[in-house]
């Protein structure tokens, strides 16, 4: 084996070691929504005081990964695929940062909303319906890019319109809900931050199958209709 040989693998195995850090840190943000989503329904304050604590763990992977990956670009300096990979998976790893932070946020507003007296509060099945779309996003994008796939990434990006529009269903019911009764309007507020931070899950979900398709075609594709990114991927 020549050194040239030797350094190149050496590089191939740097890549494949961040992008499996990026897909662990995946697991652990994924693990997070749904653990914040069950202490809200079930009402399990250890669940969700779990969840707020754990935000942590998250932000110490995106800084591990984010050092990974300055050290490949000052050892390496990779050009073509490489770096596109590379800025890809620190525009994903921010992105998968901030759903924990939604995470997060979730679980410190069901601890807030355990809190309450028995007054009767709204239901949450779309809460759960909303965050199981969201889910089934950032799983996607996460599978998208672990196997380069642009098709699967464009399918994401398409999803998101279901994700809004069950946000601006959950608002408009919660505005009735306020209106019949105005006793009910801190917490429904609350649980509008849970909704609309469930809908900012699936934007960041987008924007990584965003950066999927970036990977493979070179093209951004940020801030361009679904059909244009349809066109892109046929290419």
């Amino acid at each position: 084996m020549t050194s040239s040989d030797h350094i190149s693998r050496q590089f191939d195995a740097e890549l494949e070691a961040i992008r499996a850090n990026v897909l662990q840190m995946g697991g652990l943000v994924e693990n997070q929504i749904k653990s914040a989503v069950e202490s809200l329904i079930s009402g399990d304050v250890a669940l969700m005081i779990r969840v707020i604590e754990d935000d942590h763990r998250v932000n110490a992977m995106e800084v591990k990964i984010d050092e990974n990956c300055s050290q490949v670009i000052a050892r390496r300096q990779p050009t073509a695929g490489d770096l596109r990979l590379i800025m890809a998976v620190v525009k994903t790893i921010t992105d998968l940062e901030r759903i924990g932070d939604e995470a997060e946020k979730i679980a410190r507003m069901a601890k807030l909303l355990s809190q309450k007296s028995t007054l009767n509060l709204p239901r949450y099945h779309e809460i759960k319906h909303a965050a199981d779309l969201a889910l089934d996003m950032l799983r996607q994008s996460l599978d998208a890019f672990a196997r380069l796939d642009v098709a699967m990434a464009a399918q994401v990006v398409r999803q998101d319109e279901q994700v809004d529009e069950e946000f601006r269903a959950i608002m408009r019911y919660l505005i009735t809900f306020m209106m019949e009764d105005p006793r009910t309007i801190s917490t429904s507020l609350e649980i509008l931050f849970v909704a609309k931070a469930i809908e900012r899950i699936g934007d960041h979900a987008k924007n990584m199958s965003e950066y999927v398709i970036y990977m493979v075609k070179g093209r951004d594709v940020r801030h361009v209709t679904v059909d244009e990114i349809d066109r892109e991927i046929r290419q």
